[in-house]
Parts: structure tokens; sequence; C-alpha cells
């Protein structure tokens, strides 16, 4: 199951408001909803019962909101775990700063004093 999906649905199961979810995630509602359409085609059941007047989650979407914060929380202690030890080998910085000077070329914001 790819991690972005399981995000939008933990989000949007813990808000219980597509809206809400959505703007908390910076994307579209669209996009939110047809990734929780997504998710159920894949699974073969319903998250979230449309028939309700108010967003709620079916019995098999508490299950899987479960199920889906443990993995969440597994891809993230495994992420930190491979991610890169600070500190290391300083390097020069080859290229960077003034350019050297040119024999009779003008100096570049330098204007010739006046007296």
């Amino acid at each position: 199951m790819d991690h972005n999906l399981l995000r939008q649905f933990v989000a949007a199961a813990e808000v219980l408001h597509f809206a809400h979810a959505a703007r908390d995630l910076e994307i579209p509602r669209s996009t939110l909803v047809s990734s929780i359409r997504i998710m159920e085609a894949e699974l073969g059941y319903d998250l979230f019962d449309r028939t309700a007047d108010s967003t709620v989650l079916t019995p098999e979407g508490e299950l899987f909101l479960v199920d889906a914060k443990r993995q969440l929380a597994k891809s993230a202690a495994a992420a930190e775990a491979s991610a890169a030890k600070p500190g290391g080998k300083a390097k020069a910085s080859k290229g960077k700063g003034r350019t050297p000077a040119v024999k009779g070329a003008p100096r570049v914001g330098k204007r010739r004093q006046s007296r």
C-alpha cells in the first residue's frame, strides 16, 4: 500500500471531515476523495459510510485505521534509522567567491573618484 494513500486515509479518518483533512494535507479535496476510493478498490471494502449524514468510518475502516497507523509508525521509524548521520568531512567550496581580477579591465562596482 502506498505511503501517501495511508497518510491521507489516516488524516481523513482522524478528522472525519474530507475538506478539513485535505486542507491540513495541503491537497485538493477531490484528490483526497479519489485517493480514498482507490484504497477502497484495492482493499475490496468501504472504509467510510457514505450513506450517513456525516463522515463515519465503517467497522472495517476502524480496524484498518489501527493497522494504517501502525504501518506509518513503522515506516517512520525505518526512515529515521536510515537517515544519514550529521557530521563528516568538510569540503572546499571550489569555484565560489570573487572572480580573479584581470589586468587592465575596469573593476566591477568601483567608480572613479572625482576630485
